[in-house]
């Protein structure tokens, strides 16, 4: 390869080839061009006939020029010019190229897969075979266990599919068998490029990472310019209102300016705070501060521009502060504030609420979450009246004992519609531990059960009650209470009260009664109480000991940083783990547990302080990311001598007189129109005929890869299990676009839900609801149980089509008997329901045209081309793999034979009626 400036020539031999064009010109000069071609009139020959020499007519100038540039095109492109092309690679062996696709490579991932483009040309242009190993673990959570040659093609095909994934990379792990002594040794040495994040990690050390890549070749690192660092924000700190923002870069330098950007659930922008990087310094840091209700709206924190996972901080109930009212039933302790029903209630719960002090119907005019009524005494029948129905949709009352409340026992007995609102009856009066009347000691704690809240805190020994409020005996007493002493009487009881709870502390708020509040546990159980309420926004969640169910992946961060559907690879989270849990292939950063009390896991809670790599070793060379893409002028050039060949070819016709500009114009005219008429009328045949000779299963593209893929792999699987169990043999699934498909070929077609699922344009509406009305039936999949963006999208789909009234399905549905009997429909999840058109219509057979859920299935059926499934299902494992399966097997027997299975509904009572 020869360069020229920018230019280079991978043939520069052929160039030589120029110094024939002068040769060329001067055989266009001397010989003739062809006689023109006339009609032969004899008699004219002999009219004006004279004896005069005339020279040979020659090839016009322009012709000329036409000509010398189709040679100069056709030398130029057998010498093969590159614009910007790399320095050529210097072994002769394999090209290996490490990439880095972890969540920091996110930022530049663009100019990776350009230079990897590039190294793809020159290995095609060497013969040379490729080798493409990624140092995240992938998603599936199984590295590589060989490495495989390939061709430069195959290469650029699979880089081009390559996506950062929003953990950190695992080199050590990745390269492990790249490393091995016996990995190529039966290959020359090739040239190896890393192109690495610029980050350091702790797995392998950068001079044994290097060391063992020389072996295999000349080793070359590409990072980014120095000017581009990583950034990572680090979960807030939560201080009152003010939350604690932290930045950190991957190296220092001069002084920079990041603005982080406070945004909630629909996007929405609620607050732009700078930060600034000191010179030399590699940690940032600045407060927000929001107004509760704003406070209470932010779902997520990310770094302007930077677009990498490392760089959002998803947000949940960790960093709200929910509104608390206070209730005093005491006066005013002036001052004595320790002796304040409220003193230790507001310090306990100041750091992580927003305090409201009134009058219950007051406190209950705004959003509330949670009241706590410091021995109140007795209700008045206005306050029971508003707290009520307050209670049932999701609020939480937390109600200390003291002496108005022991008073007001005493009147206990009387109607319901006079009793204190309570979550046990008590018994008159109060009883007094220890003292200079009682022989006994104050008692003591007992450790919590593991069916209430407060499972998990340690009980400190110097926490002790000398006096209490009493519950009466009853059935329920044991079920009730979340706290006890060691002699087992309830300390706390609770009810629950529609989405609510009523809690009673038998004992005050204050030290009159107990050390209680005098301690950090006071703090924590006050912390559980409120995390027990709905909000304001109606977040309920659940805190009740032994109802710690798994947080199943509700939403998932890619390696940008956006926020989309649960990764088909997401597994669910063991509640008691979730604090301890780190961003993996297993457990990707985003939401966890139901909808309604969701719990974020970020990534950049797990990692270590980052660092840029080390100085390189000896003999590794270094470049940067951001060089202009390589240009290949080949293509363009021979382009330029066909299309001179043309005219050439045109002008030697036209100057014989064989060619008729008017003819040859409609001549084209008529070609192109039939060869476009041709082409628009081949590509629908094609797809009609193919779905016609035989039956298919369909599923709507999304423009999301990865969904397609699974939607492809997950009708192929569930292709497999009909052939293996049933009679039906249908043919490959197909990929269809409403918009522009036909999709009356297909008896059922598998919808995928997405946020971004729309119906745009006019044609896709009419297609599908024709598809629709003619006994078409599509499964509509929100690929979530719990509902959330998918549900939504799906009710936007909703409105522009023509859907019947749905209901769920019942127990007699001919989908519970179609082939298996089943009772439920899981997929990947198993806690959804499966909504259908409403019985009675008796439109295409009985079928539903419309089949409705979000369990994702698809995920469920999918398998590799070796036939074993490739998502894991939860919580039920394999068995609930198979109830999959045969719902899928029912599901396709249902929508391909009708309801011709009803009659087994109708078994009872046909038996009955042949009975008599």
């Amino acid at each position: 390869m020869v360069t020229v400036g920018a230019v280079s020539f991978v043939v520069p031999w052929a160039l030589a080839a120029l110094l024939v064009l002068p040769v060329i010109w001067w055989l266009l000069r001397v010989t003739p061009p062809l006689p023109t071609i006339i009609a032969f009139p004899p008699v004219r020959l002999l009219m004006g006939l004279g004896q005069r020499e005339e020279s040979a007519a020659k090839t016009p100038l322009w012709l000329l020029i036409v000509r010398l540039l189709l040679a100069a095109m056709v030398i130029l492109a057998a010498a093969h010019p590159l614009w910007n092309a790399g320095a050529r690679l210097g072994g002769k062996g394999p090209v290996i190229v490490i990439i880095d696709d972890g969540w920091a490579a996110a930022g530049n991932w663009a100019a990776r897969k350009v230079l990897v483009a590039g190294l793809a040309d020159q290995a095609e242009r060497e013969s040379r075979p490729m080798a493409v190993i990624t140092t995240a673990t992938p998603a599936t959570g199984i590295p590589a266990t060989s490495v495989r040659l390939m061709s430069a093609a195959e290469a650029r095909t699979r880089v081009e599919g390559l996506q950062p994934k929003p953990w950190s990379t695992d080199r050590a792990r990745a390269l492990a068998n790249l490393l091995k002594p016996a990995t190529l040794a039966d290959q020359r040495p090739g040239d190896v490029i890393w192109l690495s994040d610029g980050l350091e990690e702790t797995s392998t050390t950068l001079a044994d990472l290097t060391a063992g890549l020389q072996r295999l070749g000349g080793v070359s690192v590409v990072s980014d310019p120095p000017g581009q660092r990583a950034l990572v924000l680090r979960p807030p700190v939560a201080e009152g209102k003010n939350l604690t923002l932290v930045a950190e870069r991957s190296q220092a330098g001069g002084v920079e300016s990041v603005w982080v950007r406070a945004l909630d659930d629909d996007g929405r922008l609620l607050a732009r705070q700078p930060m600034t990087f000191a010179a030399g310094q590699t940690r940032a840091e600045t407060g927000l501060t929001l107004p509760t209700e704003l406070l209470n709206r932010l779902q997520r924190l990310d770094v302007e521009n930077a677009d990498t996972a490392g760089a959002v901080v998803l947000t949940d109930e960790r960093w709200r502060r929910r509104p608390v009212g206070l209730v005093s039933g005491g006066a005013a302790a002036g001052d004595q504030p320790l002796l304040s029903d409220l003193y230790f209630l507001r310090r306990a719960l100041l750091p992580f609420t927003e305090l409201r002090q009134g009058r219950i119907v007051d406190l209950l005019k705004r959003p509330l979450s949670v009241l706590v009524l410091a021995d109140p005494g007795r209700l008045e029948k206005s306050e029971r009246t508003a707290l009520d129905p307050w209670i049932n949709a999701g609020g939480v009352v937390v109600r200390f004992a003291g002496p108005l409340l022991a008073k007001a026992t005493a009147d206990q007995g009387k109607a319901d519609d006079d009793a204190p609102l309570l979550p046990v009856r008590l018994r008159q009066g109060d009883r007094v531990i220890g003292g200079a009347m009682s022989w006994r000691e104050p008692a003591k704690l007992a450790p919590f059960e593991a069916t209430g809240p407060f499972f998990g805190f340690a009980v400190p020994a110097d926490v002790t009650v000398s006096r209490q409020v009493l519950a009466q005996p009853a059935l329920d007493l044991t079920e009730k209470t979340w706290a006890k002493l060691e002699d087992g009487t309830p300390l706390v009881t609770a009810e629950r009260r529609g989405k609510g709870w009523l809690v009673l502390v038998h004992t005050t708020a204050n030290a009159q009664w107990s050390s209680l509040p005098l301690s950090g546990l006071f703090v924590d159980m006050l912390r559980r109480l409120v995390g027990l309420s709905q909000g304001v926004e109606g977040d309920a969640t659940s805190a009740i000991g032994n109802i710690h169910p798994p947080l199943e992946p509700l939403s998932s961060l890619d390696g940008f940083g956006r926020n989309g559907p649960a990764a088909a690879t997401a597994r669910a989270i063991a509640a008691d783990d979730f604090d301890a849990a780190l961003a993996s292939p297993a457990h990707p950063p985003g939401y966890y547990g139901p909808a309604t009390s969701r719990r974020a896991l970020n990534l950049s809670a797990g990692l270590a302080p980052i660092k840029p790599i080390g100085p390189l070793a000896s003999g590794v060379s270094q470049t940067f990311y951001g060089k202009a893409a390589e240009r290949d002028f080949r293509p363009w050039l021979l382009t330029a001598a066909l299309v001179l060949a043309l005219v050439d070819f045109a002008a030697s016709l036209w100057l014989r007189g064989l060619l008729y500009i008017h003819r040859m114009a409609a001549s084209v005219l008529l070609m192109v129109l039939v060869g476009s008429a041709t082409t628009k009328a081949q590509e629908p045949d094609a797809f009609a005929i193919g779905n016609s000779l035989e039956t298919r299963l369909a599923y709507v593209l999304t423009g999301d890869g990865q969904i397609d893929d699974i939607s492809a792999a997950g009708l192929r699987g569930l292709n497999v299990i009909l052939r293996r169990r049933t009679a039906a043999e249908l043919g490959l699934p197909q990929g269809v676009n409403p918009a522009r498909d036909e999709l009356a070929f297909f008896p059922l077609l598998y919808w995928p839900v997405t946020p971004d699922s729309t119906l745009a344009s006019e044609a896709a509406r009419s297609n599908v609801n024709k598809y629709l009305r003619n006994g078409g039936t599509i499964l509509f999949d929100t690929r979530n149980a719990e509902g959330g963006a998918g549900a939504q999208a799906l009710r936007q789909l909703a409105r522009s089509l023509d859907i019947p009234p749905l209901t769920p399905v019942g127990p007699n549905h001919v989908l519970t008997r179609a082939f298996y009997l089943i009772k439920d429909f899981p997929g990947r999840w198993n806690s959804g329901s499966l909504w259908v058109e409403r019985a009675g219509e008796r439109v295409n057979d009985g079928v539903s045209p419309v089949i409705a859920g979000g369990n994702d299935w698809a995920a469920a059926w999918a398998m590799d081309e070796a036939q074993r499934p490739l998502y894991p299902v939860v919580p039920g494992g394999e068995r609930q793999r198979e109830m999959a399966y045969r719902f899928g097997v029912n599901l396709v027997m249902y929508t391909l034979t009708g309801n011709y299975k009803a009659d087994q509904v109708h078994i009872p009572e046909i038996m009955k009626r042949l009975g008599k």
